[in-house]
């Protein structure tokens, strides 16, 4: 174990890699891919350019004691594949609610990595929340697509303001019940 772990958000095993908490020495590799506009449009909180230090602000907050946020990487390791392939979160929200959003390496797109994280999340409901809604722009259909995969059900439209785009885009709400 990494001495740059946050001791109290777990490990979640997945077939193909693991959901870890972020590190500092994934500073780089979040850069890198969070630089990438394609990723950074179909974000609400990712800027593109990225302004220096944001990643490293991003890390700090996420190993943070008061976080109201749990922020996993996707570690391939196991299976010889990159340490960092995208990154994952749940955000506490009231009433055992979460909110759920991720964002994968644009060499992994395609791969069922997305939906495979996404339902390491669900199964083992680290929160123990009973509902975690996500919303997806409207023009990010591979992403609604996880969503209704993994069981999510529509809920209705809204908007949301993209840092990348610099104005609000049309979402897509989801939720999914978890605890009855």
């Amino acid at each position: 174990m990494s001495l740059d772990l946050f001791p109290d958000q777990p490990m979640i095993n997945a077939q193909r890699f693991d959901l870890r908490p972020l590190r500092v020495s994934d500073t780089g590799q979040i850069a890198l891919h969070s630089a990438d506009l394609r990723i950074a449009r179909m974000t609400s909180r990712i800027a593109h350019p990225l302004p220096p230090g944001a990643t490293a602000a991003f890390i700090e907050r996420a190993m943070g004691t008061t976080r109201d946020e749990d922020i996993w990487a996707i570690d391939g390791s196991k299976s010889a594949r990159p340490d960092l392939m995208g990154v994952i979160s749940l955000k506490r929200l009231d009433r055992d609610q979460s909110e759920l959003s991720y964002w994968i390496a644009v060499a992994f797109w395609n791969t069922g990595l997305a939906s495979e994280a996404v339902q390491a999340l669900i199964d083992t409901n680290p929160m123990m929340n009973t509902t975690i809604f996500a919303a997806v722009f409207r023009d990010n259909l591979a992403a609604a697509r996880v969503l209704s995969k993994s069981g999510f059900s529509y809920l209705g439209d809204a908007e949301t303001f993209s840092v990348a785009r610099g104005e609000n885009v049309p979402t897509r709400t989801y939720t999914i019940k978890l605890i009855p």
